[in-house]
């Protein structure tokens, strides 16, 4: 019902620039909130970057300065741009979205979307 497709990653040198789009479709109302996260081999997922519908921003600590999340509320995309990587910044980073959807019956509901993943690596 709501796809999330992410585009960017790769491979680049520490001190680097990356920058990691995602588009959101699907039968939506409303998207408050969006979002980058990251997992590292044995490590849990964690949050990198959020931004509401008005333009609030939250970072996680470690990519504050370095990171910049932006989205574009007319297309449903958010981009995040990584400057000064580093090696600890290697992941997989996946979107994510909290998309309101208004059912047939006219019911809204609010769920959670991914976006299936795209791999950053940052060599030292």
């Amino acid at each position: 019902q709501v796809q999330l497709v992410e585009s960017g990653g790769g491979l680049v040198q520490a001190g680097g620039s990356l920058g990691l789009s995602c588009a959101a479709s699907g039968t939506i109302f409303s998207i408050p909130a969006m979002g980058w996260y990251r997992q590292a081999p044995g490590k849990q997922r964690e949050l990198v970057a959020v931004i509401r519908s008005g333009g609030l921003t939250n970072y996680a600590d470690a990519v504050k300065g370095r990171f910049t999340i932006s989205r574009d509320n007319a297309k449903n995309t958010v981009h995040l741009q990584m400057n000064s990587l580093k090696a600890e910044d290697t992941a997989n980073y996946y979107c994510n979205a909290r998309v309101v959807v208004r059912r047939q019956s006219g019911r809204f509901d609010a769920l959670d979307a991914w976006g299936q993943g795209t791999l950053v690596t940052v060599s030292s």
